[in-house]
């Protein structure tokens, strides 16, 4: 491919929108193009990407035994009404009517289709297992489309489903399907953990995620994993054996309890220096509104609310924090003083967090302006619930170690779906008795324009992107520094057509611009390696620079040649 004749257009800055690193060197490289919010075209950069990741994916699907099909992305009410997802779903899941009044929604997954697809068709034991997937695009209507392809409304994934007669034989294709994920990541140069994650609205009682570790700085999501052995969770999923922090107010001097006066002392900071306590010694409130009802959380002072294991714990579809309106509405006092005491349990919903337990003669809001009790002990023990969030250097809950934290990407995750969808949708087969019974089911999705934007938060630098050269969309681009220069021009025709009869994806820089403008295009896009044929072919020599390590040699145009081929076709 000539430069002059790719269709590409860089930007000297990058988009104003954008904030993830892979949303602003995917716009400012010419790669996607926004069309509305969370809503982008791919341009052939991209789509060269897209093909790639996908075709890794299809070959290790293919390998492990699945097979490959393709389902509607217009769906029918009537099985996501049959599911009972229609309502459960939320307002994500893109409704509306056509022309007929038939109610249908644009598809954010295929767990429903596919089970209808399946039902009626296989309906003996002895045609299971089955795993079938396909590589489509999904919408969902994300409330604050965010970071580009990371979580845009419309998005291409890969999404495997299979059916089977026991859960042995789902675990069986549960770890196939963990090994294909493994190799496609390592082909696509992505080093992944796989991690325990919650299943959210897909459901299903075991999943895991594939992440693409990044660092403190970059990447959506927590990952706490533990040196000693293998644990390793999302945040939203992650538990830990809790330190053991003073939590008994009577070591510093309030073994009574008593209410005292707290002006305007309103966070846990505030009120841990005027009472001279640490905050594990405070029991704070935290009033939130789970589908529009309201929920008040009880959580050591020093722990956080997983807001994931809330929304899991209550059974809910959605989740806010209370303004302070709300909380002055619900238990007539305001934000900075709440408690438990004296709220109705009938109409104020109380989560008491297992990082509790063990508390004694505690600090407490009153539930009053400007007054906390100290010397608090429950009068009965409440269910506790894990719905913190983990802290790195809590303890593992497999071998007691520390538990450490980096940051990560989803880039796939897998599920045990069990008979969530066959039930329901009465999907069954026959047995070896006669009997019918529900499919015992598995899914298992990886996020294609996601794998790509993980890739580049992962290998970037100042410059632009590093693709690794397995999904590179070229591999090679050939600067002649002078395209006046007739010497410079011959012998970089003859390097490019050498590339490219020996089967590799190369481009030629053949634009009038200047040799700056061309190197610094060169390093945004990614290209892995770089042949510059400027004045040193007088003496027979071109450079050959590897973007990953930033090395330039100089060398003949048949070794850079060579060069290429060994790096490339070995």
């Amino acid at each position: 491919m000539r430069m002059s004749k790719l269709f590409v257009q860089t930007l000297r800055e990058f988009p104003n929108d954008a904030e993830a690193i892979s949303h602003k060197l995917l716009v400012r490289a010419g790669y996607i193009k926004k069309l509305t919010s969370g809503i982008y075209s791919y341009l052939p950069l991209m789509q060269r990407v897209l093909a790639k990741i996908s075709q890794i994916i299809r070959e290790e699907m293919n390998a492990a035994g699945a097979q490959e099909l393709l389902m509607p992305f217009v769906q029918p009410a009537e099985i996501w009404q049959k599911s009972g997802r229609w309502e459960v779903y939320g307002r994500e899941l893109a409704r509306f009517c056509d022309r007929h009044d038939n109610k249908m929604c644009l598809a954010p997954t295929h767990e429903e289709v596919i089970t209808s697809v399946v039902s009626g068709t296989f309906t003996s034991y002895k045609q299971l297992p089955i795993n079938l997937y396909q590589i489509q695009t999904k919408f969902r209507d994300e409330i604050r489309p965010r970071f580009g392809l990371l979580r845009g409304r419309e998005f291409i994934m890969k999404d495997a489903y299979s059916f089977h007669t026991s859960q042995e034989s789902l675990d069986e294709e549960y770890e196939n399907m963990a090994r294909a994920y493994k190799r496609i990541f390592e082909r696509c140069g992505l080093e992944t953990k796989m991690v325990q994650s919650d299943s959210g609205a897909i459901g299903g009682s075991v999943s895991h995620e594939f992440m693409v570790l990044t660092s403190t700085q970059t990447g959506e999501n927590d990952v706490f994993y533990c040196e000693n052995c293998d644990y390793s969770a999302n945040s939203n999923h992650a538990v830990s054996i809790l330190l053991n922090p003073q939590t008994n107010g009577a070591d510093y001097g309030y073994d009574k309890e008593q209410k005292l006066d707290t002006p305007n002392v309103k966070t846990i900071e505030q009120l841990s220096e005027f009472l001279k306590v640490p905050s594990s010694c405070i029991l704070k409130s935290v009033l939130y509104i789970a589908d529009s009802k309201p929920v008040l959380v009880m959580i050591r002072g020093d722990k956080e609310v997983e807001e994931t294991k809330l929304l899991n714990a209550l059974g809910a579809l959605e989740i806010r924090p209370a303004t302070s309106d709300e909380a002055y509405d619900y238990l007539g006092c305001e934000v900075g003083y709440l408690s438990f005491l004296g709220v109705d349990e009938n109409k104020v919903k109380i989560i008491c967090d297992k990082s509790a337990q063990g508390m004694k003669n505690f600090v407490i809001g009153a539930n009053e302006p400007h007054k906390h009790i100290v010397g608090y002990n429950f009068t009965k023990t409440p269910d506790f619930v894990d719905v913190s969030l983990v802290k790195e250097g809590e303890l593992c809950p497999c071998c007691n170690k520390p538990l450490k934290v980096t940051r990560g990407i989803e880039v796939g995750n897998i599920f045990q779906l069990g008979t969530k969808y066959s039930k329901p949708m009465n999907a069954t087969y026959t047995d070896e008795n006669g009997e019918e019974k529900p499919f015992i089911m598995g899914c298992y999705g990886i996020g294609v324009t996601r794998t790509a934007a993980a890739a580049i938060e992962r290998y970037h630098d100042d410059f632009g992107i590093i693709w690794p050269k397995e999904i590179a969309p070229y591999h090679v681009d050939v600067v002649p520094v002078n395209t006046e220069d007739s010497e410079q021009m011959g012998v970089a025709l003859e390097i490019y057509n050498k590339l490219l009869n020996a089967g590799i994806e190369v481009v030629l820089d053949d634009r009038a611009d200047r040799a700056g403008v061309k190197f610094k295009d060169s390093e945004l896009i990614g290209f892995p390696y770089r042949i510059t044929v400027g004045k040193t072919i007088k003496e027979g020599l071109v450079e050959f620079k590897c973007r990953k390590t930033g090395e330039v040699e100089k060398m003949t145009a048949d070794e850079a040649i060579e060069k290429c081929k060994t790096l490339l076709l070995s």
